[in-house]
């Protein structure tokens, strides 16, 4: 399924999850799995590193303000903020991008994520070379596992974000750098 959810020049795109993927096996039952794409501007070297920072360093200034009151709200019930995230990676001398965690990588995927009480989430970021084109493209697949009704909740009231805040991440990486 291919949904194009941006009209002009490279396009954010809803597509068919990524059986390579190396978080493949965690899609089956999850309580939440999307992958989207975008073909890069020219300017953008293939290099995972690089696109995962472009991706997530300096959101948009309404994706740092979901994440404020995201932080006001899940602080009262005992889960993780974003600066006790950045912090514990700091700490720990983790490896981390922004305040997600680095769970794994290779040349072609970074994979991110955190488990909690409530729920465990990755994201994957993939650039792979389609059949019969020259340019790559990027893919960022997220699932997410609840454990309980606090997790359930959680991503009930995020999810309706969740697409904007992604399709919002990846579209600059299509843009001129």
């Amino acid at each position: 399924m291919n949904l194009i959810l941006n009209g002009a020049g490279n396009a954010v795109q809803l597509v068919n999850l990524p059986t390579e993927s190396s978080i493949a096996s965690a899609f089956k039952d999850a309580d939440l799995v999307d992958s989207f794409s975008i073909t890069p501007h020219n300017d953008v070297p293939y290099d995972i590193d690089l696109i995962a920072h472009i991706i997530f360093s300096r959101p948009a200034w309404w994706v740092r303000g979901l994440l404020a009151i995201r932080d006001n709200i899940v602080a009262r019930f005992g889960l993780k903020t974003t600066d006790e995230l950045r912090r514990k990676a700091r700490t720990a001398g983790d490896e981390s991008i922004d305040f997600f965690p680095v769970l794994a990588r290779n040349a072609n995927e970074l994979v991110l994520g955190e488990n909690d009480r409530h729920l465990d989430f990755k994201i994957s970021i993939m650039l792979r070379m389609p059949v019969n084109r020259s340019d790559f493209e990027v893919l960022v697949t997220t699932v997410v596992h609840c454990h309980n009704n606090l997790g359930r909740l959680y991503l009930a009231l995020i999810k309706p974000f969740h697409v904007l805040v992604v399709r919002s991440s990846l579209k600059r990486v299509g843009r001129k750098t």
